[in-house]
């Protein structure tokens, strides 16, 4: 029998070089674009990069950003432990990419609203938007905490990295370039961020193999170790990853994030064109399959490396979430510079989710309170208010690390998070573009309602964890390791021979509701926080008074029925529920989001102000634009989006 010793590697000058290049090149991005754009300062150039971006830089950006480094150390350690069933969330990826570009995208992109919460007003009223707003905010600085501590911490008890030295450098250095190049740093950044991240996991993947003795050798040990066993179709919701509760619950929890969320729908409306923007999210998919596929790799590559000695049991580490940094250090430490690379790809994770969450949050705040309440600001003042705001959230954010670590295992807290409060915000953006008749009454309602039972269940299982049974670890061995000392030995043959056991008086002592709704899937709190959302709002509303179809402008609603051409006249006029709809568009590369609009003296005319003040004319009858709050009426008057 081979003993594995726990020595690994320690960083080196290179290591640390290769690190800082990161935030010296994320930095300088930010300065370039300050340098640039400083004659164009405006916060509309600022918060949405002047709506000129390309397709390429924000589907980098958008695949930076929510593949952070919750995907780059949790992802593998949760296969490790778990299998691999965690590539099913590449099916849910598909779903959620293809709703975004053809449901939530269109309906957001052709309003030219700046925050995404803009559109409940327009849609319902000023308190459903301040009430989602503030729901946004929580939820952005709690899943930013969680971005900002785990790697810290996990690179900490690794590399012995200092804890709060890499928390605040990762503070500064987002706020810093958002704060000087806004968007189009936030992006471009992001953008050499995925490069970043892409090569660190492809050098752990090549070397790690090669440790393991190769492909074949690491997919048998991961076929014996029961890590391959994916297609799980078991459809109890208590099971933590199924087919069901992945594909289902994972499609909810990334909907929320991708399809109604201030951070993706902000770059993507950041796009010269609606085609850029969905042709990002489409390029952003692809980026979304070669990182997962990247991470659950090097999770089943890392369990054939350790196949007979696993680091965590065996007390060479504290907790799942130190796995993939050890493992790193030990097949690279002895490469000068490539344990920094990797370090650098946990970085860029966390760099690219923190700069577009204080973005975001400098958006929203701006878009949605300041503006609301000082009315006319120069441009000048807007800036450099944005730009205050940026150090706000920047400031707060990485306070908000402190309070991660009490959440547990990342990638759960993290989508956790999301599911809490993105399952109830896309039930009422959906109750908005795709039922014509619900109220705001109906809107407010079934949101409370789908926050209050999501925060239920979540908190309910941070308080009474969901016992093993339903978790389903895998089976770890500590056989072959040369233990630290005889406690760590004793616990960790407890946990080889029963890896799955929990003990029934603990299991008896638990209540019905402990092991029913609080054992509960963490990936369902999204889909509760849905159904409950839009459950509830469309009963009250029918309970109320529905909306008018005279009340409901026609470009704030995209019943489903518009996404399948086959669907007949008759079909289209039930789901928009009487609301007018034209069927042809303008050329939205030739509209200037923002402007007036008023009616031309002739009545069949409308005239368009820009921002730069020149008047444009449209005729209603030849260009009906279907997704603008101005459409003829049978009376040829104009509806106005105001």
């Amino acid at each position: 029998m081979v003993l594995q010793d726990h020595s690994v590697g320690t960083f080196q000058t290179g290591d640390y070089v290769v690190f800082a290049c990161l935030f010296v090149v994320s930095s300088g991005i930010g300065v370039f674009f300050a340098v640039k754009e400083r004659k164009k300062a405006s916060s509309r150039e600022f918060l949405v990069g002047g709506r000129q971006m390309t397709c390429g830089p924000v589907a980098l950006s958008l695949t930076a950003s929510f593949m952070s480094a919750v995907t780059v150390i949790g992802a593998p350690s949760d296969v490790y432990r778990f299998g691999a069933s965690y590539v099913i969330f590449g099916i849910a990826y598909t779903f959620v990419v293809i709703l975004t570009a053809e449901l939530f995208l269109p309906v957001f992109y052709r309003s030219g609203i700046t925050s995404t919460y803009e559109y409940l007003e327009l849609r319902f009223c000023k308190p459903v938007r301040i009430a989602a707003t503030l729901i946004y905010m929580v939820q952005t600085i709690l899943y930013t905490g969680v971005v900002v501590y785990a790697p810290a911490l996990a690179l900490n008890q690794v590399t012995k990295f200092n804890l709060w030295g890499s928390i605040i450098a990762t503070g500064v250095v987002c706020t810093f370039y958002c704060t000087l190049g806004g968007l189009k740093a936030v992006v471009w950044s992001d953008a050499f961020q995925m490069v970043v991240m892409v090569v660190g996991f492809l050098t752990v993947l090549v070397q790690g193999s090669n440790s393991s003795g190769g492909i074949a050798a690491v997919w048998k040990t991961a076929q014996d170790g029961e890590r391959l066993d994916i297609f799980n179709f078991d459809i109890s919701p208590l099971r933590r990853h199924t087919f069901w509760t992945v594909t289902i619950g994972g499609m909810f929890t990334w909907l929320g994030v991708y399809g109604v969320n201030q951070s993706t729908i902000q770059r993507c409306i950041s796009c010269k064109t609606e085609n850029h923007a969905r042709w990002a999210l489409y390029l952003n998919l692809l980026g979304l399959w070669l990182i997962l596929f990247c991470a659950v790799v090097s999770g089943l590559i890392m369990y054939a490396f350790y196949a007979g000695c696993d680091p965590w049991t065996a007390g060479y580490v504290s907790a799942p979430d130190q796995l993939m940094p050890y493992f790193v250090l030990d097949i690279l430490g002895r490469y000068p510079g490539l344990p920094g690379l990797f370090v650098a790809c946990a970085f860029s994770g966390t760099l690219s989710t923190v700069a577009a969450s204080i973005n975001a949050l400098a958006t929203v705040t701006y878009e949605d309170f300041v503006r609301q309440c000082c009315g006319d600001i120069s441009n000048r003042a807007a800036t450099w208010i944005s730009k205050a705001l940026c150090v706000v959230f920047g400031v707060a954010c990485t306070s908000m690390a402190v309070t991660a670590s009490y959440m547990g295992a990342i990638v759960q807290a993290a989508l956790s998070i999301h599911g809490m409060c993105g399952g109830p915000m896309l039930g009422v953006f959906s109750l908005g573009i795709l039922f014509p008749f619900t109220n705001s009454k109906g809107a407010i309602g079934g949101l409370l309602l789908g926050i209050t039972l999501a925060f239920w269940a979540a908190v309910g299982a941070f308080i009474y964890p969901a016992s093993p049974n339903y978790t389903n670890p895998l089976s770890l061995s500590t056989e072959n390791c040369t233990l630290l000392n005889s406690t760590a030995a004793a616990a960790a043959a407890a946990v080889t021979q029963t890896p799955l056991l929990i003990s029934t008086a603990a299991s008896s002592d638990r209540s019905v509701l402990a092991e029913s709704w609080y054992s509960m899937s963490y990936l369902y709190y999204s889909t509760v926080g849905f159904l409950a959302t839009v459950i509830g709002g469309l009963l009250i509303t029918v309970l109320t008074v529905p909306s008018k179809p005279q009340d409901v402008k026609p470009g704030l609603i995209r019943p489903v029925c518009d996404l399948f051409c086959f669907c007949s006249e008759k079909y289209r006029r039930l789901c928009w529920c009487g609301v007018n709809h034209a069927e042809e568009k303008m050329d939205l590369a030739d509209l200037d989001f923002g402007t007036a609009w008023e009616i031309h003296p002739d009545q069949d005319k409308i005239i368009k102000t820009g921002r730069n003040g020149k008047k444009q004319s449209y005729d209603l009858q030849d260009e009906a634009y279907n997704n603008t709050a101005f459409v003829p009426d049978t009376t040829g008057q104009v509806m106005s989006g105001n």
